[in-house]
């Protein structure tokens, strides 16, 4: 279904560079108790909490019968129209909200819709091929997907809550980076800039498309066959802010080989025609004390393009993908790029 309505033209941002920064989110959980690995007073073992920002959380259940352990692991997300198409859209914040589970190296097993719909402004015929993207998402993953949740929002938003279940020894986790260990991207950047150049001109871009709407299911299956184990997704905080906290997280550094990161066919002409999302300069300016930076502005605005349901940057090699750094011992600086 192609709507005559943009549904960008009815947010003030768009996809994962909408995301509140990076700096005041962390000031603000530093503050609020609990959601920490090994709290007391809940049920259930928290193996993976808001400690280190991680992609989601991971309470330990009961060993099965046969003695093995398991994690059920939980995210959500949601955002504004990415892209005018309503169909299209709910294909990526689907595959963006499961993609939290497979950077944790988790299957998803179960999710539910979240909408917010502006009911007033836009017919709300839209909003089911919003969902029905969604359920294609949710169908190709082998998830199911069971209700949800929607409200009348002055803004239109849609996403899901995803429960998934791990082994929690195989895990991938940021805290688990190693000082030796290449870097591997698996999906080319410059996301934000195309979808903040689609939001402005309406041009379609179908390779953007085509990547936000694939699923980081083979890239995390791949690297928990060759026994990695750390991991995140590339999202609105952009590579060097997802990586930064990474790399803080497990007390190691690492050095970016600029020349060797994919990007996506437009990705510098937006940039230089200047569409670049607020987001993505808020990272920027959230990494830069503690990077140190051989390559141009325009290289690093690039680097630190908030992205939406973009690839895994996993800590180890995996065929068929680019290694675009590696992981050293911690220096004076969190991040380097060359």
């Amino acid at each position: 279904m192609t709507s005559p309505l943009r549904l960008t033209q009815y947010a003030a941002g768009g996809g994962c560079a909408c995301k509140v920064p990076p700096g005041e989110l962390e000031r603000v959980l530093a503050g609020l108790p609990g959601g920490r690995a090994g709290d007391p007073g809940a049920e259930g073992e928290l193996v993976v909490g808001v400690e280190h920002g991680d992609d989601a959380a991971a309470v330990r259940i009961h060993p099965a019968a046969d003695g093995t352990g398991r994690v059920v692991i939980l995210t959500t997300d949601f955002f504004t129209p990415v892209v005018d198409d309503p169909y299209d859209w709910g294909r990526i914040a689907a595959a963006n909200a499961l993609s939290d589970v497979y950077a944790m190296g988790g299957t998803p097993v179960v999710a539910v819709n979240l909408l917010g719909w502006p009911r007033e402004k836009l017919p709300f015929e839209l909003a089911a091929e919003v969902m029905r993207g969604g359920a294609d998402v949710c169908a190709q993953a082998g998830t199911h997907l069971a209700g949800g949740h929607s409200i009348d929002d002055p803004e239109p938003k849609y996403g899901l809550a995803v429960t998934g279940l791990g082994d929690p020894d195989r895990l991938l986790r940021n805290d688990a980076a190693r000082a030796g260990l290449p870097l591997t991207l698996t999906k080319p950047l410059g996301l934000g800039v195309l979808n903040n150049r689609h939001k402005a001109t309406g041009e379609r871009f179908d390779e953007a498309v085509a990547v936000m709407t694939t699923l980081n299911r083979d890239a995390s299956l791949a690297a928990l066959r060759v026994g990695h184990r750390a991991a995140t997704d590339v999202t609105g905080f952009g590579l060097l802010g997802h990586l930064m906290k990474m790399m803080r997280a497990s007390g190691t550094s690492a050095v970016v080989d600029a020349a060797a990161v994919p990007y996506v066919d437009g990705a510098r002409q937006s940039l230089a025609a200047g569409h670049v999302p607020g987001g993505s300069r808020r990272n920027l300016d959230w990494v830069r004390p503690h990077l140190d930076a051989e390559v141009d502005e325009d290289e690093l605005l690039l680097l630190a393009d908030a992205q939406t349901s973009g690839g895994l940057l996993v800590v180890g090699e995996l065929p068929g993908h680019p290694v675009v750094g590696e992981v050293v011992p911690r220096g004076d600086h969190l991040l380097t790029v060359r």
